[in-house]
């Protein structure tokens, strides 16, 4: 083992700026302005297009023309929503998904104008395109005035000898009389207090761009990006392959279980209960022998269809519930296991046979990985959801990255609404932490 000391890594320089001092320099703070600046043309050539096109079309409902004109202003209001996830994304860094494409119901030019005029995707477009151009005018001259304003007072003493030489003035004006008196700030105090000012101004200014820049991430996110009801269907068709994909590898599992198992063992004993028999009248003793170790295989096969049977629903869990299944689960694992379940009634039987499976393979993890010398299994109810808690005291490092066993349980898991929660530090503890719905 390598012990030779080792330095620390040497910590950036600019970590060791406060963050109020470094943000005025940020390279975000400059995007976000800048996205600032573009939101008002960007914004006065969509207003200018929806408020005319929407006009036009509307105008013309009175003729078959308005219904294809309004359906073209959508689209139009979409091909800009693009442009606008486009400049959220580069300048935001604001990653909103595409909306629900437009989906005609049969091939045709009316059809795709009726599924673009049904579109709430489209719609939406539309309210951002109307609604985006006040706030972009207020966020722009809000935004531009202020920084401009900061920036000009913290560098006043640089460019205060404008002011004698070309505008016939000491300094910026606080009060004057009109007939040249007034209160100038033009001596190194005046200026030193506009300067102080202006650091302030330039300080609070990348929170303010921030805070402004907020609304926008808020209109782009709700108006432009999916519906809730589209992401859910997606999420729910995600969920559904999960579910094919988990049922099929499990039917490959019984089917390979049985094959491998308990069919090559039942086939083996028909043969050797066919060899006992030719040898029953010549050598009984040979036969009784064949006899004999047949009833052991058939013993084995018993055990094998079982255990098969208990992997697809154990007996227990339909009898008597989470709380014994799990008691008798934890008595095959290799270390010592303490089960705990406080439940008043029983879930679904969906959850409650899912909760038994995923404490069966986390268990099955302690006893090949963990090297743990005790575990616990803890199953509580929170409302309306399904606590299921298994620790252990091994080496730690479990993780649900792609390719482990873990992502494989998460992903079952979310199929039904559910999350694994893994907490395991190199050297342990181990806890994981299944959250399902109750579905009772």
């Amino acid at each position: 083992m390598d012990t030779a000391y080792r330095p620390p890594s040497p910590v950036p320089a600019t970590s060791r700026v406060p963050v109020a001092l470094r943000a005025p320099f940020a390279g975000r703070t400059w995007r976000e302005f800048l996205y600032l600046l573009l939101s008002l043309p960007v914004s006065c050539v969509m207003f200018g297009y929806a408020v005319t096109m929407v006009s036009v079309g509307a105008g013309l409902l009175i003729t078959f023309l308005g219904i294809p004109v309004l359906a073209g202003a959508l689209i139009g209001c979409r091909g800009f929503g693009n442009l606008e996830r486009v400049r959220a994304r580069a300048l935001l860094d604001l990653d909103v998904e595409h909306p629900e494409p437009v989906r005609p119901a049969k091939p045709g030019m009316m059809s795709w104008v009726c599924a673009v005029l049904k579109s709430g995707a489209s719609w939406r477009h539309l309210l951002y395109s109307i609604l985006h151009f006040p706030w972009a005018v207020f966020a722009f001259v809000f935004a531009v005035t202020f920084w401009t304003v900061a920036w000009s007072l913290f560098l006043y003493p640089l460019w205060q000898w404008t002011f004698p030489a070309y505008l016939d003035q000491p300094g910026i004006q606080l009060w004057g009389n009109g007939r040249g008196d007034g209160l100038y700030l033009d001596s190194p105090p005046g200026m030193a207090i506009a300067s102080g000012l202006g650091l302030l101004l330039v300080l609070a200014g990348p929170w303010l761009i921030r805070g402004l820049t907020h609304v926008d991430r808020v209109l782009v996110h709700g108006l432009l990006g999916p519906s809730l009801l589209a992401t859910r269907v997606s999420e729910l068709e995600t969920d559904r392959g999960v579910v094919v994909d988990t049922a099929a590898a499990d039917l490959r599992r019984i089917e390979r279980d049985l094959h491998d198992g308990a069919q090559a063992r039942l086939v083996s004993l028909a043969m050797d209960l066919g060899l006992a028999k030719e040898k029953l009248a010549r050598d009984p003793e040979a036969a009784a022998k064949m006899v004999d170790e047949a009833h052991g295989e058939v013993k084995i096969a018993l055990q094998e269809l079982r255990d098969l049977a208990r992997g697809i629903h154990p007996a227990i869990l339909t009898d008597r519930g989470l709380g014994p299944a799990l008691s008798a689960l934890s008595a095959r694992c290799t270390v010592p296991v303490k089960v705990s379940v406080d439940l008043d009634h029983r879930p679904a039987a969906a959850i409650e046979g899912i909760a038994y499976f995923t404490v069966s393979e986390l268990l099955q993890n302690v006893s090949k990985h963990a090297r743990a010398a005790g575990a616990s299994v803890d199953v509580w109810r929170v409302a309306d959801r399904l606590m299921v808690l298994v620790s252990d005291d091994g080496q730690g490092g479990a993780s649900t990255e792609t390719g482990s066993g873990l992502a494989g349980l998460a992903e079952r898991l979310s199929a039904v609404d559910g999350l694994l929660v893994v907490d395991s530090p190199p050297g342990g503890p181990t806890n994981v932490t299944a959250d399902l719905p109750w579905r009772a």
